[in-house]
């Protein structure tokens, strides 16, 4: 995996003699930081977890720094809106997402800690950053790319957005998606984590319709 030139992959302690402070960078590995596994009482949604994982694959998956930063950049922004911090933890290949109060010029603050849970981590090692994921990407993208050809960029964008949804969830094509999958999509993740536009808002429903057909022929 390309290391992501952007985050600490050298861990310090910094000296907390004066301040009584705890010094751990963000991205360290002491245990007393670790998240916990619990994710019916996150603070953070589950679909901007699975979208901060995303963008982390595709920030270390980049050719380009200016793209790898324009993918950190915008995970940064969908976790701060929930008053989150992101950081890569690299020896462990870990995304963790900290409660923003914890963390002071981007090291841990341990006397602000009061639950550890309360921090998210999401292993960057598992079936979906492997041959599969990647095959599931590839036939996803096709057809996205195919109904932005045949039917526009608003069809298009609404079935990336699937698209990103069967991927990062469910590990699926747009076109395997079950009924209650894009019940799912349709009434949850779409209105919170897809921004659409009013007019693609109207037409979304047509475009899974038009994704699962050019899906079909593919």
């Amino acid at each position: 995996m390309r290391e992501d030139p952007h985050e600490a992959s050298d861990p310090a302690d910094a000296d907390d003699t004066d301040s009584g402070q705890g010094g751990e960078y963000v991205d360290g590995t002491d245990d007393e930081v670790d998240g916990g596994d619990d994710t019916g009482d996150r603070e953070i949604p589950e679909e901007v977890v699975s979208e901060a994982e995303r963008l982390t694959r595709l920030a270390t998956d980049a050719a380009v720094d200016a793209e790898a930063a324009v993918y950190r950049d915008r995970r940064a922004e969908i976790v701060r809106e929930h008053d989150f911090v992101p950081r890569v933890r690299e020896e462990d290949d870990t995304l963790v997402l900290y409660p923003e109060e914890w963390v002071e010029e981007g090291l841990i603050q341990l006397d602000r800690i009061e639950d550890t849970d309360r921090a998210v981590e999401v292993s960057l090692s598992g079936p979906d950053h492997g041959a599969e994921w990647e095959a599931v990407e590839a036939d996803n993208e096709a057809i996205v790319a195919a109904v932005a050809e045949e039917h526009g960029q608003v069809h298009a964008a609404n079935v990336r957005a699937f698209a990103d949804f069967m991927g990062n969830h469910y590990l699926k094509r747009v076109d395997d998606a079950t009924e209650a999958e894009r019940a799912e999509f349709l009434t949850e993740y779409y209105p919170r984590n897809a921004w659409p536009s009013a007019e693609q808002a109207a037409v979304v429903e047509e475009s899974l319709r038009l994704a699962a057909e050019r899906g079909d022929g593919t």
